[in-house]
């Protein structure tokens, strides 16, 4: 099943049967026989259906936000601004699609040649429910511009936001045939990879989720792009404002009540600023970050998405603390839903688990740097490498600390994020190949030479 269920209450809203095989099957076809007659439109055709479809995720806005926050406890607030940067993708495909995709002339030796950019076929995505609108913006909006055909299996939690979406792209105009949602279960996967007419795969999502992924995908010779976890060091060398530089990483790490691949995860500042750093974080996280009901504006901390996400943490803590790490405030968990106080932890050891795992909620691990050097090795010694941010006064020190972090971006006085124009992705565990900007647009693109 896929079912809706308030993690402010844990109260059970609606079920949704999983598609059947034959369902699939027929999910399949329909991407299949829409490829031929969208790729042949003419990209500006394609892109203006797009920029239909951001007009609309603008004007459902409050509808989509208060199905984010009913499905997994988005704070309202929060959930319209997610709808604000899915705009921004849409547009942002809309308008520069046709250039990106414009032929691309290439002088050779003995004559010319030119290189054609359109695209493969059809393609599954996988997506997750931490940012139900977000993620799928960005694999689908460019994919609809390059002439893709699109096969969505949203999360099993995420059924209404899955639904309407697919209303939304298709009121924009995108032919029924194009894209299809599909209430596939995980268990049928494998074959949707093996059959011949998927040519790729996109998924957002757990690492472990990845790993079978692209094993799948890999065995059928399938072109995949995984986004996966991440573990985001946060690096401050220096500050002329420690209470604003301490309001904006608390506000970075509790955004979207810490779910977030790219949230800094992992704070790295140097001795001189340490403890008071700690003392600062730990008091506003403890003041500012209380529980209450994510449809409320004022909420600042909200449910995690499911009791079993908060079950799964609030054992993470635990175990950090039972192994020697420091609870400096929170830690526990509250019901009835899915509620977590919001916690800082120090202490931490390489000999603990905290220490190389992804804590997905709430909690701010802070870490104690001698040196510049030991920082970046701290931040560095991650099986992850998705993101990262550098702190301080020197714009030059801080891009020299920027180049030597292992991840696929680095952020300099801002704690991660994400825009339509900018390449979104990392590397080592993290995952591979890129979503926005220019890149996104290319993962799955036929680069066709052609000699003249």
């Amino acid at each position: 099943m896929y079912t809706v269920t308030d993690p402010a209450t844990g109260e059970l809203i609606e079920e949704v049967p999983n598609s059947t095989d034959e369902q699939v099957q027929a999910a399949i076809d329909r991407v299949h026989r829409g490829y031929a007659s969208w790729r042949s439109r003419p990209v500006a055709e394609r892109a203006r259906i797009v920029a239909r479809a951001a007009e609309l995720f603008a004007e459902r806005s409050d509808e989509l936000a208060a199905i984010m926050t009913l499905e997994m406890g988005k704070r309202i607030n929060e959930g319209r601004g997610e709808i604000g940067i899915v705009v921004d993708i849409f547009n942002y495909y809309a308008d520069n699609g046709p250039a990106l995709l414009a032929d691309e002339p290439l002088s050779i030796k003995g004559g010319d040649a030119v290189i054609t950019k359109g695209p493969i076929g059809p393609l599954l995505g996988i997506m997750p429910w931490n940012f139900p609108c977000y993620q799928v913006a960005r694999f689908v909006a460019p994919n609809l511009v390059l002439g893709n055909t699109i096969l969505l299996k949203h999360a099993s939690i995420c059924p209404r936001s899955a639904a309407a979406i697919e209303s939304v792209l298709r009121d924009a105009g995108v032919p029924e045939d194009v894209y299809v949602n599909t209430f596939a279960s995980s268990k049928q996967i494998p074959a949707i990879l093996a059959d011949p007419r998927i040519q790729g795969v996109s998924l957002t999502g757990s690492e472990q989720a990845g790993i079978s992924v692209a094993a799948d995908a890999g065995k059928n010779l399938k072109k995949s792009v995984l986004e996966l976890g991440g573990s985001d060091p946060l690096i401050v060398l220096d500050t002329d404002d420690l209470d604003e530089t301490v309001k904006a990483v608390a506000t970075a790490r509790m955004r979207n009540c810490g779910q977030s691949c790219n949230a800094p995860k992992r704070m790295i500042v140097l001795a001189d600023l340490y403890d008071d750093f700690v003392d600062r974080l730990t008091k506003r996280v403890a003041s500012v970050y209380l529980p209450g009901d994510p449809a409320d504006p004022e909420t600042k901390l909200p449910p995690l998405a499911s009791v079993a996400a908060a079950d799964e943490v609030a054992a993470q803590v635990e175990t950090a603390v039972r192994q020697g790490a420091t609870l400096r405030t929170g830690g526990h968990r509250i019901e009835p839903g899915a509620y977590l106080e919001a916690t800082v932890l120090t202490d931490v050891t390489p000999q603990m688990d905290a220490y190389y795992e992804e804590i997905f909620g709430p909690v701010v691990i802070v870490f104690r740097a001698e040196t510049e050097e030991q920082a970046i090795a701290i931040a560095n010694d991650s099986p992850f490498g998705l993101g990262a941010s550098v702190w301080g006064t020197d714009p030059e020190r801080g891009r020299r600390v920027a180049e030597q972090i292992e991840a696929g971006m680095v952020y300099l006085n801002s704690a991660g994020g994400s825009q339509a124009d900018l390449p979104f992705g990392g590397i080592k565990r993290s995952g591979m190949g890129r979503e926005l900007g220019p890149a996104g647009i290319e993962e799955f693109m036929n680069k066709k030479s052609i000699r003249l």
